[in-house]
């Protein structure tokens, strides 16, 4: 059975390439979900609805969660609400950005 937190290992091996944090730690996933039959759903957002790195963030994710043994599918869901802030950066996040 896929563990959450293997999901989230992996999604930390995304980076925005203009912020040097993953993706998880910036607080762009709003939600895992593991459903039957080993399908992975995220609901996650970007740091703007201009991100440059739209078209490739989510397909990096995707790409990632699939390395994953057994893991059939992967859907990632795109919301821009509620928008994002950075506080939804952890702690980690901060500190490395300078926000702490």
């Amino acid at each position: 059975m896929i563990q959450k937190e293997e999901i989230i290992n992996a999604i930390k091996q995304v980076y925005d390439p203009e912020i040097p944090v993953d993706v998880y730690e910036l607080g762009l996933i709003y939600n895992i979900t593991i459903l039957p039959l080993n399908n992975i759903e995220i609901l996650m957002t970007l740091t703007s609805p201009n991100c440059p790195a739209a078209d490739s963030i989510p397909g990096q994710i995707e790409e990632k969660i699939r390395a994953i043994e057994d893991v059939n599918e992967v859907m990632i869901h795109l919301t821009f609400e509620p928008p994002y802030t950075p506080d939804r950066m952890s702690e980690v996040a901060k500190l490395a950005l300078g926000f702490s």
